[in-house]
């Protein structure tokens, strides 16, 4: 992510699609330094954004995470966006898996209708709203 506005925009999707664990600007300048973070945009309209995370002492696999705005959902950029996220994920793990809020029953749909299984539900600490960990299965 290049400049500040990229991270503004990326930021700005990542909280409304995950408004249970928002993320600061020095959040996301973190998590740069070890996952690979993109924007999507369509001409100069901001859709959506993107996480790769490489494989870590807990998984094998890597994580792909691909969101798109509520307004630009079921017009093919939730696809283009995960199959860029899962090429590069391949080049990454040893299989895939991601991570969604179990209350974005449009991203459940979605990864479920691109293969993927549920492994476990999972709370963070302080939220109400549990995760859904899924592996793609292959």
């Amino acid at each position: 992510m290049s400049d500040e506005q990229t991270v503004l925009d990326w930021q700005r999707v990542h909280n409304e699609i995950i408004p249970t664990a928002p993320l600061s600007v020095d959040d996301i300048q973190e998590r740069v330094t070890r996952n690979v973070l993109e924007v999507a945009y369509d001409g100069d309209v901001l859709v959506g954004c993107s996480t790769v995370r490489p494989p870590s002492e807990e998984t094998s696999a890597a994580v792909v995470i691909a969101r798109v705005l509520p307004a630009y959902r079921r017009r093919g950029v939730g696809t283009a966006l995960y199959e860029h996220c899962l090429r590069r994920g391949r080049e990454l793990g040893d299989g895939i898996e991601t991570h969604i809020l179990s209350s974005n029953a449009d991203g459940l749909r979605f990864a479920k209708a691109h293969g993927f299984v549920e492994v476990e539900t999972y709370l963070l600490p302080g939220d109400t709203i549990p995760f859904v960990e899924l592996r793609l299965g292959e």
